[in-house]
This record gives structure tokens, C-alpha cells and sequence, in this order.
């Protein structure tokens, strides 16, 4: 069995994440290639996209989303994804146990299944005559927490114009049934296109590190005993499956500067096996007591440091932070991408300026 470097699993999944080489996909396209993209900031899915994507506007994910091509739900490890219609189904079939177990397991004393279910009911009774804010649904379902366990239990979805770039906030709600049409899918189908679709975008890997990608511990056996997959192994000496024919680049395949939005799934526990954050930043990207993640950016395939935007009425300005110095030309490198990712982040600015902390 052919031993994979760290190197070689960083190259590879740089690849089937289109951040060596930017995809020509569409977005709908693109969001199944990668697993789709986590967005419990809504501004998530258009930095995501951007960064891997030849061609996309703004305009395009949220024209998918109207358009019902993309949705927005709680899927994976019970947090919110943007996944294409096609893909939504079986991802919810497949998760849907598992996220009911896990929630009521977490909020174990401050709601009970009981609850839930019957707040589901009226929810499914109010929504079926539209899509309704939170605001709107309150009368119906008051208390956060159990509306916050509808999500879970429930296949619901925040549709538009809510969760997109013009509209952050993702606060209206459709039951998916209802924008999507019945979901017939089995939770067998959902568990093996779960996997399929993690080793497509995050492979080779571990059984298990899919697994804990889709929140759906000790279920994924039988998916990879019925998929067709090829095997190597890890520097540990571990199993890594793959899908066959997949991308494994060499280990010196030349990584370009990219940036990647807060929560990008690269980062995730799941992924720790290519090495793209160095486990001395984690705790500068994650925290610990209040879980959140900022913006980061990757040179050489590794993440060095943070991003953010600053808005003035006229001007925007990209704030690159380094976690330690660069060498000269990997900023001049995120300087030339940045401007680009400046320009797109705020479009009807004046002026767009990036600037590197540290230096003159």
C-alpha cells in the first residue's frame, strides 16, 4: 500500500479544494466537488467561491439560491452548509439521525424531543403557506432554543433574501419540503453520498476523519464497503480511502497564495492530516471558549495569517496580518491577490488599497 507524505495529502487537497488551481466549474458545480461550504456567516459562500472559482460574481450564488439551484440548511456536524438542491436531500437524509441524537444529546435538560416535534408540527403548518422570518415564526415557536432544535431535527432551510451577501442575516425559513419538494431519500443513500462527496473534495483520508466531517460517528462502514475506493496509507501507518481517479499532485506542486473565509472546512479537525494550519495557530484562528474562526489566508498551501476589510465611506482597505514575517515575494503575491479580493468584497468603493501589518 503506497504511503502518503503530509505534503502530498496537503497537495491534494489544495487540489479538490480549487485552491492550487481555480475551477471553471458553475456554482452548483462547484459546491458538490468540494462538499460544500460552511456558512455560519453568510458572507462564507461568496469568499469560498470566489477563491476557487475562474469566473463568479456575487450575483451568481445568490441568483443560485433564488433560484433554488443552492440552499442554505443544518447539515453537517449540526451546522449550517450551502449545498446544491441536488445534493440536499440525500446530505439531509443521511445526516438527519444522527443531528437529532447529537442535538438532544447537547441540550439534554433544556428541551426535550417532545418539544421539538410539536413545534415542528406548527412550524410545518405555518411555513406551508410560505417562508416566514424568525421574527414571523415566534408566535408559533418562542423559545430559541427549541426552534434552534427544529433546525436540527427538521430539514428546514433559510432561503432568500435572507443569508446572502445584500442580506446577511439568514432568518427566513422555508421547510425544504416545501421549496424543494418531498425528500424521499433513505439515510443508507445519504451516509454513501456523504462519503463519496467528502473523499471527492477532502481525500484521501481516514474513515473516520469523514466521519467526524459529516457528524455522523461509527455510520460510514457500509458506504465504503459498497463504494468502489482505492486505499493508501498515511505516515502513521493508518488507512487512507479515496475515490478512484481523483487528483494526488506531487508533493513540490507549486500552492498560489489564496484567501479563505472565517469557518472555510479546510481548517476543521477533519482536514489536520494535510497540515494546512499549523496546530501553533489554531488557537489564533479558533477559540476555544466563545468558537469562532477568522478569515485566513494561505501561503505555500499553509495558513500564515489573518484578514480582514476596513470600510470607510469611500475607501476599502484589505488588512493582511501576518502570523510572522513573509518572505518578499509571497506579499508580493497576497498584496496582488488581495487587491483582487478587495475589489470584489467592496465593488461600489472609491478607492481599494491593501495593506500588510508589519511593513512600511
Amino acid at each position: 500500500m503506497k504511503t502518503l507524505t503530509a505534503r502530498e495529502l496537503n497537495r491534494a487537497l489544495l487540489a479538490r479544494q480549487f485552491l492550487l488551481e481555480r475551477s471553471p466549474k458553475s456554482v452548483t458545480q462547484a459546491l458538490e466537488a468540494v462538499g460544500g461550504l460552511q456558512t455560519q456567516n453568510a458572507t462564507s459562500g461568496y469568499i469560498g467561491l470566489w477563491s476557487r472559482l475562474q469566473k463568479f460574481d456575487m450575483a451568481d450564488l445568490t441568483k443560485a439560491l433564488e433560484e433554488r439551484r443552492a440552499v442554505q440548511g443544518t447539515l453537517m456536524r449540526i451546522t449550517i452548509h450551502l449545498v446544491s438542491a441536488e445534493d440536499y436531500p440525500l446530505f439531509a437524509a443521511g445526516t438527519r439521525p444522527s443531528r437529532r441524537a447529537g442535538w438532544l444529546r447537547y441540550h439534554q435538560g433544556r428541551a426535550t424531543e417532545a418539544e421539538v416535534k410539536k413545534a415542528a408540527t406548527a412550524a410545518r403548518r405555518a411555513l406551508a403557506k410560505g417562508p416566514l422570518s424568525r421574527s414571523e415564526l415566534k408566535p408559533v415557536v418562542e423559545s430559541a432554543t427549541v426552534w434552534n432544535g427544529v433546525n436540527a431535527l427538521d430539514d428546514v432551510l433559510r432561503v432568500p433574501p435572507s443569508g446572502t451577501w445584500e442580506r446577511r442575516r439568514a432568518d427566513i425559513y422555508a421547510m425544504a419540503a416545501d421549496w424543494l419538494g418531498p425528500i424521499g431519500a433513505t439515510e443508507e443513500d445519504g451516509l454513501e453520498l456523504l462519503l463519496e462527496r467528502y473523499l471527492g473534495g477532502f481525500g484521501p483520508a481516514r474513515l473516520a476523519d469523514a466521519a467526524n466531517w459529516a457528524g455522523v460517528p461509527q455510520k460510514l462502514q457500509g458506504a465504503a464497503e459498497r463504494l468502489r475506493l482505492r486505499s493508501f496509507e498515511d505516515e502513521q501507518g493508518k488507512e487512507l480511502l479515496d475515490l478512484p481517479r481523483t487528483p494526488l499532485p506531487p508533493a513540490d506542486t507549486v500552492a498560489p497564495a489564496r484567501f479563505l473565509p472565517v469557518w472555510d472546512a479546510t481548517l476543521l479537525a477533519n482536514a489536520r492530516r494535510a497540515e494546512i494550519l499549523p496546530e501553533e495557530y489554531r488557537s489564533l484562528v479558533f477559540s476555544t471558549k466563545t468558537p469562532q474562526s477568522v478569515a485566513t489566508f494561505l501561503v505555500d498551501g499553509i495558513v500564515a495569517g489573518k484578514w480582514s476589510v476596513k470600510r470607510s465611506a469611500k475607501k476599502a482597505e484589505l488588512v493582511v496580518e501576518p502570523f510572522e514575517k513573509l518572505a518578499r515575494a509571497a506579499a508580493t503575491e497576497l498584496k496582488e491577490e488581495g487587491e483582487r479580493l478587495v475589489r470584489f468584497h467592496e465593488p461600489d468603493a472609491e478607492s481599494h488599497t491593501v495593506r500588510l501589518a508589519g511593513s512600511a
